[in-house]
């Protein structure tokens, strides 16, 4: 599992109090969320109880790491916490993005279909540059074979219908290490 954080304003200062939370650091996270994020950024646990795992990590229960990840979601400090599989060792050697060029009118309503597909795990709007680069709808297609991926390219053309004028497919060449953004170890620096 994964854990993406963004940066967010730091939350409004309150007045001393022996309870209190500690302030919030430059990201807007106080020393418990930054401890929690700072032991979740490179991947949760493969354990029964992830979150009791990290709780021990961070000295406290995994109910209130889990309700602690829920707020700084809610904050929009952490984007998402999602599975990111490393395609290749499980067999889908055969990984295209697929790039169209969708009428901008329905680009969004069909974007929203294209990502529901079995097979697509990341979609995605971007915008054109004309007159060299025409495809405004990205599709991320794995399969264990260039066969198979052009038959789910096949299936989105027709799930995309008068809308699409034009579509390519981009291979992988190569793995590049994915990782999101990495809090430094020292509070305040990322």
């Amino acid at each position: 599992m994964s854990v993406s954080i963004c940066r967010s304003r730091p939350a409004p200062r309150r007045e001393a109090d022996e309870n209190a939370v500690p302030p919030p650091d430059a990201g807007g996270l106080d020393a418990a969320d930054r401890a929690i994020v700072l032991a979740t950024q490179a991947g949760l646990p493969l354990v029964p109880d992830p979150w009791g795992a990290v709780g021990r990590e961070v000295g406290m229960s995994g109910e209130a790491v889990l309700e602690r990840m829920r707020a700084m979601q809610e904050r929009g400090v952490i984007r998402r916490v999602a599975a990111v599989p490393n395609h290749y060792r499980l067999g889908y050697v055969a990984n295209g993005m697929t790039v169209w060029d969708v009428d901008d009118a329905e680009v969004e309503r069909l974007g929203r279909e294209v990502a529901a597909i079995e097979g697509v795990s990341h979609c995605y709007r971007r915008p054109r540059h004309l007159p060299h680069w025409p495809y405004n709808l990205f599709a991320m297609l794995h399969g264990r074979s260039r066969e198979e991926v052009e038959h789910q390219a096949a299936v989105l053309r027709e799930r995309l219908g008068e809308a699409c004028r034009d579509h390519r497919i981009l291979y992988s060449s190569r793995i590049l290490k994915k990782t999101g953004l990495r809090l430094s170890r020292r509070a305040g620096q990322a």
